[in-house]
């Protein structure tokens, strides 16, 4: 299905709900928006594989352009609210996008990334959304100026989201287009119908920003379905759980910090709350800790499902609730792809033991403008990996053990240390850093820098208040260390390798003290 269909059945059900405030878009308005959407990207000259940019808060006119460019054969490319102005311009420009679309609470970095020359020189148009912005010409102004009639070669398009790379620059996934027509079913809608029984009877609500892979793709599987679908504007423990109560929301997808932070509230605001609507609940992002899933089963029930994927797409693991209070830790077995834990050679090795984790027959991608990671992330079967180490089971239930090489994932949030240590390097009081994540109570994993200065002596409160400072100016604040170590030396082996696990596991394991 496609929501063109339910457009033409259920024209005034509400498909989208902002539960802050209240702005409510029917099928019928979001097929009118979307066609003129489509109309007005081929009046911009926009043609099937050229690609958009989105850089907005959780508004409902995400939906409006993301099924816009959908059925123009467009690829969407959904940035960061987080990102600064010249990591907002290095996407621009690595992913060809043409036009970018910004809310006005973004505005300073988006007009920043489009005034950068490579921007300019592209000649990347850009466009208000949700409120003016000086110099910018209005998107719903300029949508309303074209017909509302479906344009003459519709196919279908696809999103193209930046995961970054363990080294370096984020790179955008790009799956090849289809060609089919747009409302042609995609494996991710047949998985979720098939998983989890959702549909149009569905009130689904999303309290994550849609820029994140699982958000965007999960609610619009949802529209497709017929579902009317709840956004949050911003995430906040007690709201959520009086939006279930007030919507009768039945199902919700979440990640683990989520948990803890409801978690956290005390007995009675938790118990002011019916939440006994919710019949599914699923969770993916990072490795849930055991005892937090115990705990939310106690509350909700048994209603809460896993799944382990990346924004790659190359495979899917489920699990649900009775299978995971079976094989408690497990995020699940493989129902997209074959499951292949693999030692150093990437042959295949038995159930037990720890390995690298694949995925055979799985849908194909590749990494943008990188041929070369998207060939480092194949082994010399042509299996595929995310960088995870892992082992399976006796009945096929895979068990996560390590994670993509020291990526630290905070609040579901994956954050790559490489860039934050190349940007360290650059202060002229450092010789040498190593950034990692440590235990968070609340989010899983901080940010850590260790960092070995030129003059070991100097070490002390003012530096690293400089140098966390210096991250700030430069980076989004969510990849910014919170607090940083000084050694006398990082444990680095002459051929230039750095044995981060060293500095990490001291973190996992216990204390450290400030100079070591």
């Amino acid at each position: 299905m496609h929501p063109r269909a339910h457009a033409a059945t259920h024209p005034d059900k509400p498909v989208i709900v902002m539960t802050g405030s209240g702005r409510t878009v029917t099928f019928g308005e979001l097929e009118d928006r979307a066609n003129r959407t489509a109309q007005m990207f081929r009046g911009l000259g926009l043609q099937t594989g050229d690609v958009i940019a989105i850089l907005m808060e959780n508004l409902p006119e995400y939906f409006e352009l993301t099924w816009g460019a959908q059925r123009s054969g467009l690829y969407y490319v959904c940035i960061s609210t987080k990102l600064t102005g010249g990591e907002i311009a290095y996407i621009l420009e690595d992913s060809g996008a043409k036009a970018l679309f910004i809310s006005p609470g973004l505005a300073t970095a988006g007009l920043e990334a489009l005034a950068e020359p490579t921007a300019k020189a592209a000649g990347v148009r850009g466009f208000s959304v949700g409120g003016d912005i000086a110099g910018l010409p209005s998107y719903v102004d300029t949508r309303a100026t074209y017909p509302n009639a479906p344009i003459a070669d519709e196919t279908a398009g696809a999103d193209m989201l930046y995961s970054s790379g363990t080294t370096g620059r984020p790179k955008g996934v790009r799956v090849a287009l289809s060609g089919l027509e747009i409302d042609a079913p995609n494996p991710l809608m047949m998985l979720t119908q098939a998983l989890y029984g959702l549909g149009a009877h569905s009130r689904y609500l999303t309290p994550a920003p849609l820029y994140h892979a699982a958000p965007l793709r999960w609610t619009m599987s949802l529209q497709r379905f017929g579902a009317t679908t709840f956004i949050m504007e911003k995430f906040d423990p007690e709201t959520y759980l009086a939006v279930v109560e007030k919507y009768q929301i039945n199902a919700s997808q979440l990640v683990p910090t989520m948990f803890v932070r409801m978690l956290k509230l005390p007995p009675e605001v938790r118990a002011k709350y019916d939440v006994s609507s919710m019949q599914m609940a699923i969770h993916a992002a990072a490795p849930c800790p055991v005892a937090v899933k115990e705990a939310m089963m106690d509350w909700w029930g048994p209603v809460i499902h896993e799944y382990y994927a990346g924004t790659e797409g190359n495979g899917f693991c489920s699990i649900g609730p009775q299978e995971w209070l079976a094989n408690k830790g497990s995020v699940g077995k493989a129902i997209l792809g074959e499951l292949k834990i693999c030692d150093e050679n990437g042959d295949e090795v038995p159930p037990g033991v720890e390995g690298a984790v694949f995925f055979a027959n799985g849908p194909e991608f590749q990494y943008h403008n990188s041929p070369e990671k998207t060939a480092e992330s194949k082994n010399k079967h042509g299996w595929s990996t995310l960088g995870d180490v892992g082992y399976v089971n006796e009945g096929g239930y895979l068990f996560l053990t390590d994670r993509k090489a020291f990526m630290i994932i905070s609040g579901g949030v994956n954050i790559y240390p490489q860039e934050v240590e190349n940007l360290l390097v650059t202060h002229p009081k450092v010789a040498d850093a190593a950034v990692f994540g440590i235990p968070n109570e609340d989010f899983g994993e901080e940010v850590k820098a260790a960092i070995q200065l030129l003059d070991p002596a100097s070490a002390g409160p003012e530096v690293e208040a400089e140098l966390l400072e210096f991250c700030r100016q430069h980076l989004s604040h969510i990849k910014c260390p919170r607090s940083i170590d000084f050694h006398v030396e990082l444990p680095r082996h002459p051929t230039g390798k750095l044995y981060k696990r060293l500095l990490r596991d001291a973190y996992w394991g216990g204390k450290q003290s400030k100079i070591v």
